[in-house]
C-alpha cells in the first residue's frame, strides 16, 4: 500500500487508516476484545501501518488494546491518538498525553490530536494558545512527532495554525457527508495538511447493509447519526441503488466504491472502523481500486440526492 506524506512531518501513513473508535466498545454494541485484536493484527498484516485512536474511546481501552496487540511492531507502525475537550489547558494536555503513551505502550506519540476544540460538548472553553502551547512542547520533548485537530472549523484551524505547525485535520467527510469541501479542504491543500477523513462509509451507511427500517440498540452512538433519520435515510437508499452499477463494474462492493472516492482526493486519507477481521481486508481491497474520472463525477452527482438536502451543520450526530 503506497503510503502518503502527512503534510509536512516527515511521517508517512497509509491511504487506509485504521480507525479503534468500535475497540473502546463505549458507545458501541457487540464488540469483543478478541475480535478488535483480530481486527488490527490482520490490518497490519494486510499492510495498514497507521491506526487512530483517542483516549475517549472507552475512557483508553481503545488504546490500551491497541498498544497491546501491536506492541512487537511498534517500530513499523504510525500511532494517531486525541487529547479529549476537556483536556485543554497546559497541564491537562501534559497529563493526557503521559496517560496516552503507557496505555499505548511506547515512548513516543506518531500524531497527537486535538479531538474536539475546547468548550465542545460541555468542555470548558481554553485559549488554543494556551493548548497549542503544550502541544509545542511536548512535540519539542520528543513525545509526539505531530499535531493535528479533528472537528475544528476553518476559523478554529487557522487560530491554531497561528500557534504552531498543524500537519493534518480530521473531519467527518464521505459521499454522504461533504461539509469540508466548503472551505476547510481548499485550506488544507494550500498549506499541506493533510486530510484524515472519519466515518468516511457514513458509520456503514455507505456499505448498503442497513435498511430503511434499521434500528440501532439503545446507546450506540448511530441512533443519533443525522443519515440514518428519516428523509435523510431515504435518500441515502436511492443514492444506494444508483451506485451499486458501479460498484459492480468494478467488482467492487460499495464500501469499497466510497473508500476509494475518499482516498481519490489529493492529501486525503479515509479512517476507517473495523471491528471483525473480515471487514478489514475489505477495506484494504479499496486501496487497490481503480476507478476514472467519469465514474468520480457519477458518484460526486448521485451523492447530491443526500447532501443537497442537508444544513450546514458540520456535526454528524445531533446533540
Amino acid at each position: 500500500m503506497e503510503k502518503r506524506p502527512l503534510g509536512i512531518s516527515g511521517i508517512y501513513v497509509t491511504p487506509i487508516i485504521m480507525g479503534t473508535w468500535q475497540a473502546g466498545k463505549a458507545m458501541w454494541s457487540g464488540v469483543k476484545d478478541s475480535e478488535s485484536r483480530e481486527a488490527i493484527r490482520r490490518a497490519y498484516e494486510a499492510g495498514i501501518t497507521t491506526f487512530d485512536t483517542a483516549e475517549a474511546y472507552g475512557n483508553g481501552h481503545s488504546e490500551r488494546l491497541l498498544g497491546k496487540t501491536l506492541a512487537d511492531v511498534r517500530e513499523s507502525t504510525v500511532y494517531a491518538t486525541k487529547v479529549s475537550p476537556n483536556h485543554l489547558n497546559y497541564p491537562q494536555v501534559l497529563a493526557a498525553c503521559d496517560r496516552s503513551l503507557k496505555n499505548l505502550r511506547t515512548d513516543y506519540i506518531d500524531l497527537y490530536q486535538i479531538h474536539w476544540p475546547a468548550g465542545s460538548w460541555g468542555g470548558k472553553r481554553v485559549p488554543i494558545e494556551e493548548t497549542m502551547e503544550a502541544l509545542n512542547d511536548l512535540k519539542e520533548k520528543g513525545k509526539i512527532r505531530a499535531i493535528g485537530v479533528s472537528n475544528f472549523s476553518l476559523s478554529q484551524l487557522q487560530d491554531a495554525c497561528r500557534h504552531g505547525r498543524i500537519d493534518s485535520l480530521q473531519p467527518p467527510y464521505s459521499l454522504f457527508w461533504r461539509h469540508a469541501e466548503r472551505d476547510l479542504i481548499p485550506f488544507c491543500l494550500e498549506n499541506r495538511i493533510t486530510l484524515l477523513a472519519y466515518s468516511p462509509l457514513a458509520q456503514g451507511l455507505l456499505t448498503g447493509k442497513f435498511g430503511p427500517q434499521h434500528t440501532f440498540p439503545p446507546g450506540d452512538n448511530r441512533s443519533r447519526n443525522k443519515l440514518f433519520k428519516g428523509k435523510n435515510m431515504d435518500r441515502a437508499q436511492a443514492a444506494l441503488r444508483r451506485l451499486r452499477p458501479i460498484a459492480e463494474r468494478h467488482g467492487a462492493t460499495l464500501a469499497q466504491l466510497a473508500l476509494c472516492w475518499v482516498i481519490a482526493h489529493p492529501r486525503t486519507c479515509a479512517v476507517v472502523g473495523a471491528s471483525k477481521a473480515n471487514q478489514v481486508l475489505e477495506n484494504v481491497r479499496a486501496a487497490g481500486l481503480r476507478i476514472t474520472e467519469a465514474d468520480l463525477r457519477e458518484m460526486d452527482s448521485i451523492s447530491r440526492i443526500v447532501t443537497d438536502h442537508l444544513d450546514d451543520d458540520p456535526v454528524l450526530w445531533d446533540t
